[in-house]
């Protein structure tokens, strides 16, 4: 299936080009900008992206597989990351882990039948003085966590009413955020 940019993704990446001097810079924030709007960044997404920098498809991926924030395949609508550093560790990530196992029918690293979850265990997501933690994409962050607030987590993503804990004030400070 050949890829290329949206009306809304070409507007961006003219705008990148005239931003940055050098157009290898501009590899980033599109790959970005890619994965924001189909996923992940495919082989497709990425030759596209070579072939409108100049770069060789192997540099892109290089860059791609570099980077942990960049997925090189699907992944659910919403990725559980939950941080495995040893200071989530001993308040309790790996029971984390097990209770969205168990509430998603799926293991860590694979993503739900629907399309809607997937786990992963993920390294250092820099908030040690509140472990565990857990990130939900690449813009929601929960903190302290505990198995309850797991649950109501998952169960307002089911929903679609997920979105970023900062907006929604801890859910009206109902402590599920």
């Amino acid at each position: 299936m050949a890829y290329e940019f949206s009306p809304e993704t070409e507007k961006k990446f003219q705008w990148l080009l005239t931003r940055y001097p050098k157009k290898d810079a501009v590899l980033i924030p599109i790959l970005h900008k890619v994965q924001s709007e189909i996923g992940w960044l495919s082989p497709e997404s990425m030759e596209y992206v070579a072939g409108r920098l100049g770069l060789s498809p192997a540099r892109v991926r290089e860059v791609a597989s570099f980077y942990t924030f960049f997925r090189l395949d699907r992944k659910g609508k919403y990725v559980l990351q939950v941080c495995q550093t040893m200071s989530c560790y001993l308040r309790g990530s790996d029971e984390i882990v097990a209770k969205l196992q168990q509430l998603l029918g799926i293991q860590a690293g694979e993503t739900s039948a629907d399309g809607l979850f997937s786990i992963e265990k993920v390294e250092c997501l820099a908030s040690c003085s509140t472990a565990p933690v857990m990130q939900v994409n690449d813009w929601d962050f929960h903190e302290e966590l505990d198995l309850e607030r797991v649950e109501k987590i998952v169960a307002l993503l089911k929903q679609g009413r997920g979105g970023h804990a900062c907006y929604e004030k801890r859910v009206a400070d109902g402590g599920v955020a």
